[in-house]
């Protein structure tokens, strides 16, 4: 088991996600809980709860390192390192924003930035259904 709880929740949540969905799906959704989880910090920072801000702040960003830590540079490529870029960059923006005066406008840009990278994946999703050929990137070791 590990040290650190939250560590130990994404480990599940992943395992989870992997026997259960399509690697693509799978990162369609948490990249989709991320966003959700911003938003719910951002609520909590407004509402003076800062605590529960702090959690949901955190299980955002344990998502999207976890989804930085999953990436295969082998198959990926550069690809694969401008995801890692991405990923590492939206942790440190949530980080600087929370209980900043201006969090609103930043967090709104963060989820933002989620939103357009989960079409990205559906789109890709879209495409591997449809039986055309996928591009060598894969998010997932494997």
């Amino acid at each position: 088991m590990m040290h650190n709880p939250m560590a130990y929740m994404a480990n599940q949540a992943y395992r989870g996600a992997a026997t259960t969905v399509p690697p693509i799906k799978a990162i369609s959704m948490l990249l989709g809980g991320a966003a959700t989880f911003l938003q719910k910090a951002l609520a909590a920072q407004e509402a003076r709860r800062f605590e529960e801000g702090h959690d949901d702040l955190m299980k955002a960003t344990a998502i999207l390192r976890g989804l930085s830590h999953n990436l295969d540079f082998a198959k990926g490529g550069a690809v694969s390192e401008r995801l890692f870029q991405s990923y590492n960059a939206l942790i440190l923006a949530s980080l600087k924003a929370y209980g900043r005066p201006h969090a609103r406008q930043n967090f709104q840009r963060i989820i933002a930035a989620l939103a357009e990278l989960r079409e990205a994946w559906e789109s890709v999703d879209a495409t591997v259904r449809g039986g055309k050929a996928m591009p060598t990137d894969s998010a997932r070791k494997g």
